[in-house]
């Protein structure tokens, strides 16, 4: 990377890790542009060269965040991933992904407070910059690589990370209705019911896709 490319980007961070001390300290609504830059040590038309306002800088540390969780997530599953199930693989990333909130309690609030499915759809479904993890190929992979066709995998999907979002946030911040661990079970066991529901006819050995070709449709 040239020397003028790396400027860029260390200035880009230092934004980017600056805004999140102020959102996740102050709150999003109370911090301006002028306190992010003045603390970041670049002018406010540098600002401007890489974001397009408050909202921009958010939305784009979401995406970063987001992808962070599902990297080292994705990580963790690698290893095992030809002995394991398409149920087996998620359960194994959701469960590790959980565990990184519960040991990121300001990191969970703030995705939690800001996150719409619109802005997690982004995040885990289009790169944002090239270290971005690309969730789209990971979550076509384990739908290819399973046995049988899954039903509207995008609303499967949806309805596990509402499940655990809104379940998880609760429980890891305030215990309620009870601790992370007691919660678990209960939680893996509604999340298989929903695959379940959304399992379809299983796949003909002749039409099994390569996890290199097209996955199935995620709109």
């Amino acid at each position: 990377m040239r020397k003028i490319d790396i400027n860029k980007k260390q200035k880009e961070n230092s934004l980017l890790k600056t805004a999140f001390e102020f959102f996740t300290t102050k709150g999003f609504s109370k911090t301006s542009i002028s306190e992010i830059v003045s603390k970041a040590g670049v002018a406010k038309g540098t600002f401007y060269l890489y974001f397009k306002d408050k909202y921009d800088i958010r939305n784009k540390l979401i995406y970063h965040k987001a992808s962070q969780i599902f990297r080292t997530a994705a990580q963790s599953v690698e290893a095992e991933k030809n002995k394991l199930s398409f149920e087996d693989k998620l359960m194994k990333l959701l469960d590790n992904i959980i565990d990184q909130f519960s040991k990121d309690k300001v990191l969970l609030n703030f995705i939690s407070k800001n996150l719409s499915w619109g802005i997690f759809k982004n995040a885990i479904f289009n790169k944002n910059t090239e270290d971005d993890i690309d969730f789209r190929k990971v979550y076509s992979d384990m739908l290819n690589e399973a046995p049988y066709e899954f039903k509207e995998p995008e609303i499967m999907l949806f309805m596990i990370i509402e499940l655990v979002s809104s379940t998880c946030y609760s429980a890891i911040l305030y215990s309620e209705p009870c601790g992370l661990d007691t919660l678990k079970p209960y939680l893996y066991n509604a999340i298989r019911l929903i695959i379940d529901q959304h399992r379809g006819e299983l796949k003909a050995a002749s039409n099994e896709i390569s996890s290199n070709d097209q996955g199935q449709k995620i709109c």
